[in-house]
């Protein structure tokens, strides 16, 4: 009997083992160059006052982004964008770290604040949780599920609360909270970001209202990393500046309790502070200038 139980352990574990392999494939998959279609449109309304309500306009835009490996461990992947526009002008885009079995997260609450949870190991079993920062690498959203490999596709999604981005940040603020579904999904040429989110008001009881909702639709199609050679360039030249801004978000996150963020320092967004900086910039210098946008 002891036998027959121990070669199911076996036969279960080397399964376990034989999935993690293909997610892990799976996402570093992801990285590389890509010529990129960004498609973005909403695709209904349920505003209170429909006679003032305006729409956002239906957006479609191309550009070529870097995907970076950062860091990869036995249960963490750590993918960089990176965006190339103009003349070989690189901007740093947004950040995924995929975790597997993750068993924190931040679930944002709207007005820059996030909220410290945590599940029970059973509840993530066999899941990777991706985590997407902004381009200063503060926190943006998080949600854990399975990587799917079934029929030949590969995907993986999830459903969880977002700041606006910044497509709609700048241009609104009748509502608070984009609440999205992501669809990460590889194809013969690159990978798909499929989303279906909602645009949500959350009150100070924290009622919800459903404003409007969004259809978003992104292709990224590979192309020769020779393409993105600007992109590999700035990396190197400053790769170690944004190791020091990850290491002091990492001391924040270790706490295990809510955050709370100012969106304003003198009158501006974290991100121009931190491109203020020197590359060469010091830890403390690093973390003193996060240290200001968190409200204790």
């Amino acid at each position: 009997m002891k036998y027959y139980f121990s070669l199911l352990t076996v036969a279960f574990f080397g399964i376990i083992s034989a999935q993690n392999n293909e997610d892990r494939k799976a996402i570093k998959n992801l990285c590389g160059c890509y010529e990129v279609t960004f498609n973005f449109t909403e695709t209904f309304s349920y505003p209170k006052d429909t006679a003032n309500y305006i729409p956002s306009d239906k957006k479609t835009e191309h550009a070529l982004e870097w995907v970076q490996p950062v860091e990869e461990k036995d249960n963490k992947l750590v993918l960089q964008h990176l965006l190339i526009v103009g003349k070989n002008e690189i901007i740093k885009h947004w950040r995924q770290d995929w975790i597997f079995e993750n068993t924190k997260f931040f679930e944002y609450n709207g007005n820059e604040d996030w909220r410290y949870k945590q599940f029970p190991k059973d509840k993530v079993k066999g899941q990777w949780t991706q985590k997407v920062y902004e381009v200063d690498d503060k926190p943006r959203y998080e949600g854990s599920a399975s990587w799917i490999h079934v029929d030949g596709r590969h995907f993986w999604e999830n459903t969880t609360n977002a700041p606006l981005p910044r497509r709609e940040y700048t241009k609104r603020d009748d509502y608070n909270i984009t609440e999205r579904t992501n669809r990460h999904e590889l194809v013969s040429n690159g990978w798909i970001h499929d989303q279906d989110n909602k645009k949500i008001i959350r009150d100070a009881q924290g009622m919800d209202y459903i404003l409007a909702e969004e259809k978003g639709f992104n292709i990224y199609k590979k192309v020769e990393d020779a393409k993105c050679k600007a992109a590999q360039k700035w990396w190197e030249e400053n790769k170690e500046f944004w190791k020091k801004v990850r290491t002091k978000w990492e001391l924040e996150f270790k706490k295990n309790k809510d955050l709370k963020l100012q969106k304003y320092v003198d009158n501006k967004p974290l991100f121009m502070h931190l491109q203020a900086l020197k590359v060469t910039a010091s830890q403390e210098e690093i973390n003193k200038t996060i240290d200001s946008f968190i409200i204790k």
